[in-house]
């Protein structure tokens, strides 16, 4: 019978090499998030039959850490660690199954996944505490499995972060807990670090200057507050599911969108008109730059980002919007390398040496699609193309995926590490490809409500 453990890690896990240990940088300055405190719930996950389960916590590199374990009958010397995504800023930790745990079981694969030490956008903690777990899988079952002979790694949004910078030259050398990954399979993922924030930097800079409250200083202090007035102005409606951003300023906006996000493509107008996300993209406006505390300077920067709602020649009426937006520059230094472990944001260089298959959603307005083309820019560049498979699923939500997609990729994704046949992905590169009305359509295994259905034979 499946056993369900729950037992506390702490001196135990800091015999281990390479661990963290809860131990923090000793550097010379420090930040907010250093002096954050966080709390593990247990989980109430049960096993599945023909599997045992483990549960507790262990020593994080920030603090306790909780984790889950599921290890089937037949288990075939593979360990996937799974990367969950942001939970908010909130001091209660928490640790979910990957959503295709059922099919990892049944093929014979045990997994492991991680609450990490902290919360916030704390990508450090994430890797960190992660290979920790992965290195004290033995330990935490009790010595009665050998220690894997492989390991990959899947996780979403953040937690694809955390995959894709797992497997990078500079985590394997400059990590605390290090763990040498086969392959690994980021979902949604924020595959260019700096891009994000400043996305999120621009797309609330640009509104509030399209509705007429654009930032004098930075940061926009009165940002929240002066929310509603900049929703009024750019959309019609904001009550639905749906927002409709009107035929003046919101049109711009949405081009402008458009242009920041990867270019025109299926699906991105009825992602752009998601509340949800429209709400959390808004959500962030007024930042500092420091991503809430977890770095100590502004990463933001728009010098040089020339923002555009119109083709070809650019217009007057875009060149007085760019000469009257307020201009911020970025830190140089506030992602820094440091000394004795990761850096605070860890970077996705596309320097891997491993195979990566990726998914992301066309219409993703939170972590849009051009995280997929600089991600393939960056692999390019240091000679990893080949390396690399991307695949474009027709859906406007955020790891908005159906169990099957990832299934497939995952599956796919296995057999390439095991027999060096690198199978099919999308190109993401080619503006006139990515902007066909079929695009997508490959890899696409569900039709979303609101989304054309590919053609016959797509």
């Amino acid at each position: 019978m499946p056993v369900h453990l729950f037992r506390p890690l702490t001196a135990l896990t800091c015999t281990l090499a390479l661990a963290g240990c809860g131990l923090t940088d000793a550097p010379t300055e420090t930040r907010a998030q250093d002096s954050r405190t966080f709390t593990v719930t247990a989980p109430t996950t049960t096993a599945i039959e023909g599997a045992t389960l483990y549960s507790g916590s262990y020593a994080g590199i920030q603090g306790p850490a909780g984790y889950l374990i599921e290890v089937p009958d037949n288990w075939n010397g593979t360990l996937v660690m799974y990367t969950h995504g942001y939970r908010g800023t909130g001091a209660e930790l928490t640790v979910d199954p990957p959503s295709i745990r059922q099919s990892l079981i049944s093929q014979g694969y045990a997994w492991a996944a991680s609450s990490y030490s902290a919360n916030y956008y704390d990508v450090r903690a994430g890797v960190e505490d992660t290979n920790a777990l992965a290195l004290a899988f033995g330990t935490l079952t009790g010595g009665k499995y050998q220690t894997p002979g492989k390991y990959l790694i899947m996780g979403f949004s953040m937690g694809g972060h955390i995959a894709g910078a797992a497997v990078e030259k500079e985590t394997l050398a400059s990590a605390r807990s290090r763990v040498n990954y086969a392959a690994a399979l980021p979902m949604c993922g924020v595959m260019d670090e700096e891009y994000e924030f400043k996305w999120l930097g621009d797309y609330t800079t640009a509104a509030a200057q399209l509705a007429g409250y654009g930032a004098r200083t930075f940061p926009q202090s009165d940002y929240q507050t002066l929310l509603p007035d900049i929703k009024a102005a750019l959309f019609d409606s904001t009550s639905g599911t749906l927002w409709q951003e009107n035929a003046v300023q919101g049109a711009k906006l949405r081009e402008i969108a458009r242009n920041l996000t990867g270019g025109d493509r299926p699906v991105f107008d009825l992602g752009f008109r998601v509340g949800g996300l429209q709400n959390a993209v808004f959500g962030t406006g007024g930042s500092d730059g420091t991503i809430n505390g977890i770095l100590n300077k502004n990463l933001y920067g728009n010098v040089g980002t020339v923002y555009r709602w119109t083709t070809g020649d650019i217009t007057p009426a875009e060149t007085a919007f760019n000469a009257s937006i307020l201009r911020v520059t970025a830190d140089a230094n506030a992602n820094r390398a440091r000394p004795g472990g990761l850096r605070w944001l860890p970077r996705v260089n596309g320097e891997f040496s491993v195979p990566v298959l990726t998914l992301h959603t066309l219409g993703d307005f939170y972590v849009p699609f051009a995280h997929q083309q600089k991600y393939r820019q960056a692999a390019q560049a240091a000679g990893n193309g080949d390396r690399l498979v991307q695949r474009a699923i027709r859906a406007p939500g955020h790891c908005d995926f159906v169990g099957a997609e990832i299934v497939e990729a995952f599956n796919d994704l296995v057999k390439w590490e095991a027999t060096g046949v690198k199978p099919a992905g999308d190109d993401v590169l080619t503006p006139t490809t990515v902007a066909n009305t079929n695009y997508g359509c490959t890899y696409t295994r569900s039709t979303r409500q609101g989304v054309a259905a590919c053609a016959t034979g797509q």
